[in-house]
């Protein structure tokens, strides 16, 4: 992704996520969101706007918040006009106040347009989830407890949403059922069919046939499947619903045994009471799964000079095949 940074000094959050979306994923994601929203293109623009007009648009704050998707931003609008000149004003993970200008493209009049809302739609999602982020970590500062997401993200944008946790100070948890074992209480309540003195067993058993490299993790909602799980030699052992005093306890009988992770039951007025307790993850669903949309606004202006007249008649629009970059759709006009 090629838009032009804006000169500033970028704090070390920032400049730690510089190249870490990948550009491929991204691209996937734009140009199916862009072939859903115009099919055949943008066939009110295609009426109204004259095929050569400009327009300058210029990406604001409504509210307060923490900067996630600028490079998406510029990317939807390069997307559809590979022409067009995008500035971001503000870098991914930065703190902006309401009234900032975080954004500035121009290009073709119609292709703004036509990028214009699935670039907010994923940048207002992708702040929201970055603001949130870093009001947990906040709360948390100073405990050592590590803050991260979980897989309850929007089906096909969790390579988006990961990103945006990781711009608001947090971390991530594993990506997909792929990358490492959590056995969670429906996994122990196949292998064990409800017989907890088979846990030890079972556990130790699967963690035989891991490689050396593959992370192990149990999920536990009681204190007494806690000493059972711990004899498996698991790698970090998730205490699931527990009381602020029961995580203390709980933390207290690992002893360093193995990593803790709290889940479940964390909000912005519980976590630091949970990071007090001494456990080293908090993973928290919420980061990704209701966040609400961050009011962020596209202001456009027509540059200086640009025809203002509707289109003469019929014309071919752009559109995005699936696969392919923007492009003239053969049955349009």
């Amino acid at each position: 992704m090629t838009a032009t940074a804006a000169p500033e000094t970028v704090p070390s959050r920032t400049a730690a996520l510089a190249g870490s979306l990948p550009e491929t994923a991204v691209l996937a994601v734009l140009r199916a969101a862009l072939q859903e929203d115009a099919p055949y293109g943008d066939i009110t623009s295609q009426t109204l706007i004259p095929a050569q007009a400009r327009a300058t648009a210029v990406l604001n704050a409504r509210v307060p918040g923490v900067l996630s998707g600028g490079e998406v931003f510029a990317a939807a609008m390069k997307l559809t006009d590979p022409a067009a000149v995008v500035e971001l004003l503000v870098p991914d993970g930065q703190a902006f106040a309401a009234g900032t200008a975080l954004a500035r493209v121009s290009g073709n009049a119609r292709t703004v347009l036509l990028a214009e809302r699935v670039g907010l739609n994923l940048v207002q999602r992708m702040s929201a989830i970055a603001t949130k982020t870093a009001e947990f970590v906040a709360l948390v500062d100073g405990t050592g407890a590590r803050i991260t997401d979980t897989r309850k993200t929007t089906p096909g944008l969790r390579v988006l949403e990961r990103y945006a946790v990781r711009c608001g100070g947090g971390a991530n948890h594993r990506f997909s059922l792929s990358d490492a074992v959590l056995a969670k209480d429906n996994h122990l309540a196949v292998l064990t069919g409800g017989d907890a003195a088979k846990l030890t067993e079972v556990l130790r058993g699967a963690r035989a046939q891991l490689g050396h490299t593959t992370h192990f993790e149990v999920e536990v909602d009681t204190m007494e499947q806690i000493e059972p799980v711990l004899a498996a030699g698991v790698d970090t052992i998730m205490l699931d619903n527990f009381s602020v005093a029961e995580l203390a306890a709980g933390v207290k009988l690992v002893g360093g045994r193995a990593r803790v992770e709290a889940s479940g039951n964390v909000n912005l007025a519980t976590v630091a009471d949970i990071a007090a307790t001494g456990v080293d993850v908090i993973s928290i669903g919420g980061l990704t799964h209701s966040v609400t949309a961050l009011d962020l606004g596209l202001d456009i202006e027509l540059a200086v000079g640009a025809a203002v007249e509707p289109a003469a008649g019929p014309e071919r629009e752009f559109s995005v095949p699936a696969g392919g970059r923007p492009g003239t759709d053969p049955t349009a006009g």
